[in-house]
């Protein structure tokens, strides 16, 4: 968001500028003013891609987490059952 809002704030900038320069200068400010949307343009999609791999990789994050939390529970009950059948009593 911020490289969007300085991208057009350049872009008004220089569109000020050129507007001094006369007919010339009005073609140059529109130009550049397209370029800045353009750039704007590439940076919120850059930021969304972004934004997508993180939440992906936040989703792989949670199913590992998940998995692990799942294994170290079924570790656990089997060593409670362990412990329990090794504290009964034996059969003779």
């Amino acid at each position: 968001m911020k490289v969007r809002l300085a991208a057009l704030v350049t872009a008004a900038s220089l569109a000020l500028t050129l507007a001094a320069c006369g007919d010339s200068g009005k073609e140059a400010a529109a130009k550049a003013e397209a370029a800045a949307k353009e750039s704007a343009a590439k940076a919120q999609a850059a930021a969304k891609e972004a934004a997508d791999k993180t939440a992906a990789a936040a989703k792989d994050a949670t199913d590992a987490t998940k998995e692990a939390a799942d294994k170290a529970a079924a570790a656990t009950k089997e060593a409670e059952q362990k412990a329990a059948d090794a504290m009964a009593p034996k059969k003779q």
